[in-house]
């Protein structure tokens, strides 16, 4: 069987297909490199660009100077104080109590009250002392009389010097009985040792006051002693004579002025402390002995030293600091403040004020208030207003 195929106008068959011209797979490759390299290119420069544009934003754009308030550090003599706690006690303090035992028939004070020295207080039961009395005076009157009579019949040779010796000496033994008895009575009468103010009365009419029992407290509230203690280390500062300045909680706002009277001249073994006593007047008598004190002790002035507002100073982990006010010229002519941290060395704190032992000099502006918000290099405006007055101690509430 013979199969015709049939053949187009070239002569070729018509069941052949056409033959298609084959693609460079290197021209492909060309072509996607530089549309990569263009898109990577374009991403470079416009990050480049957008990082370039926020960096002179951020140049141009200056935030405004914050407003503090100044202070000018000063070369100022610090106050050498010695500051100890305490208490007050009463130069002159007694209970007062009975030599002898007896029943009381009379009190003649009032509690309370201020006596005299000597001012009768109480009055015991006396009557068999002054029966004794009665009875020695009459034992005087007779041996007086009798003595008068021997002499004058000694002198007259009348009489024996036996006589007149034996009657003398029992004139002188009834002057002795009287003394001991108004001995006696003076003790039944109990009387102030002191002039000074009396407490609560703890006796009663009637009562059997035994010997030694106290009857009330007398005391002298003209001068006072403040007691207190100092280390070893500080007691080769003290001397007597030295002024003491004394506060207490009943009187806060006032400060009492004593002198150094008394330096224990031995150490405690146990705590390696001197006991030191001022002593303190007290004319209108409203210090009380007992009283907690704050004591402290004037010593002689130290050297100058560096001082600044206490609230300049900033404390942290890392030290102590200030905030120096610096003065720099801008391109423009113009001068701008600029407060730079300074770290500094703080000595003692005394009326609100810092000592600055290293860091600072006199004359330096510093920040006072307001350095919370500031960081270092941060541009700064002095307020025009007044700076507040800072407290030498903590409020009490």
């Amino acid at each position: 069987m013979n199969i015709v195929t049939e053949t187009n106008i070239k002569g070729e068959p018509i069941d052949k297909k056409p033959h298609k011209r084959p693609v460079r797979m290197g021209r492909w490759f060309i072509i996607i490199g530089l549309l990569l390299a263009v898109v990577v290119g374009g991403l470079v420069w416009f990050n480049y660009f957008r990082a370039k544009m926020i960096g002179e934003f951020f140049a141009n754009m200056k935030p405004p100077p914050v407003t503090v308030n100044a202070a000018e550090a000063k070369s100022e003599v610090v106050p050498n104080l010695l500051t100890a706690v305490g208490e007050l006690a009463a130069v002159h303090q007694v209970n007062v109590t009975s030599d002898v035992s007896g029943r009381i028939t009379d009190i003649l004070f009032t509690a309370g009250a201020e006596v005299k020295s000597g001012a009768p207080l109480v009055q015991l039961f006396d009557a068999p002392e002054q029966g004794d009395l009665a009875n020695f005076k009459a034992q005087a009157t007779v041996a007086q009389l009798s003595l008068e009579r021997a002499k004058q019949l000694a002198a007259r040779n009348f009489g024996p010097q036996a006589t007149v010796d034996q009657t003398q000496a029992a004139y002188d033994q009834a002057l002795a009985g009287i003394a001991k008895t108004e001995a006696l009575i003076s003790q039944k009468l109990v009387r102030a040792p002191f002039s000074g103010e009396l407490g609560v009365r703890k006796v009663e009419v009637g009562q059997y006051l035994t010997a030694g029992n106290q009857i009330v407290s007398l005391t002298d509230l003209s001068m006072l002693y403040a007691n207190f203690t100092v280390t070893e280390k500080d007691s080769g500062q003290l001397k007597v004579g030295q002024t003491v300045r004394i506060k207490v909680d009943a009187y806060p706002d006032r400060i009492f002025e004593g002198k150094l009277t008394t330096i224990e001249p031995q150490v405690a073994t146990d705590t390696r402390n001197i006991r030191v006593q001022a002593t303190v007047a007290n004319p209108e008598k409203i210090l009380k002995p007992g009283m907690f004190a704050t004591t402290t002790v004037v010593l002689p002035d130290k050297p100058p030293v560096i001082a600044v507002p206490e609230t300049a100073v900033d404390y942290s982990l890392y030290g102590d600091s200030v905030y120096l006010i610096t003065e720099k010229k801008e391109n423009d002519g113009k001068t701008s403040l600029t407060a730079v941290r300074t770290f500094v060395q703080v000595g003692k704190r005394f009326g609100g004020r810092a000592e600055i032992i290293r860091g600072v000099k006199a004359g330096d502006r510093i920040v006072a208030l307001g350095q919370i918000k500031l960081q270092s290099g941060a541009a700064v405006a002095i307020s025009t207003e007044p700076t507040p007055p800072i407290p030498a101690e903590p409020p009490r509430y």
